[in-house]
């Protein structure tokens, strides 16, 4: 699957996010297909990129990168978090691959607002910490982490529009 570009503004500032906010994203399947084409342009590793190899492995069959898990993350949370008026990313902690991510696996992602904190220094933003789950149709989780986001304000972006 790819995901269809759409360049939607965001419109939901600092002030309007809450601790404890959940989002779910819509579930997708995961290929073999796009785990070899991923894993043989961007993470050649054996277990990755040949199923044969793979069958050997301490997996027993052909994985998803960890890194490809992070960019299907990334397009789901995109489907889900696009209205948030990020400044950027500054940060992930805690990332743990919990659980290899098959083809066939259905996957979809979740995130939580754990923390809002105002800067201190500068009134056009603030700081989310958000923690998002990569999940597993049986409701494993396959990754999870925190990931540190600055988040415009109103006044932040009153002065880009000024």
């Amino acid at each position: 699957m790819t995901a269809d570009f759409s360049a939607r503004k965001p419109h939901r500032q600092f002030e309007d996010l809450a601790v404890g906010e959940f989002r779910r994203s819509s579930e997708r399947v995961v290929t073999q297909d796009e785990i070899l084409a991923f894993a043989r342009r961007y993470d050649p590793q054996w277990f990755h990129s040949d199923p044969e190899a793979a069958a050997q492995s301490v997996f027993g069959e052909l994985v998803a990168s960890g890194i490809h898990v992070l960019a299907l993350w990334r397009q789901m949370d995109h489907e889900i978090n696009w209205d948030i008026d990020w400044v950027c990313g500054i940060g992930w902690d805690e990332l743990r691959l919990r659980r290899a991510v098959r083809a066939g696996d259905h996957i979809h992602v979740t995130s939580e607002i754990v923390s809002l904190e105002p800067s201190k220094t500068r009134d056009d933003r603030g700081t989310a910490i958000t923690r998002y789950a990569v999940m597993l149709a049986d409701g494993t989780e396959a990754v999870t982490f925190s990931s540190i986001n600055l988040v415009y304000t109103r006044a932040g972006r009153a002065r880009m529009t000024d």
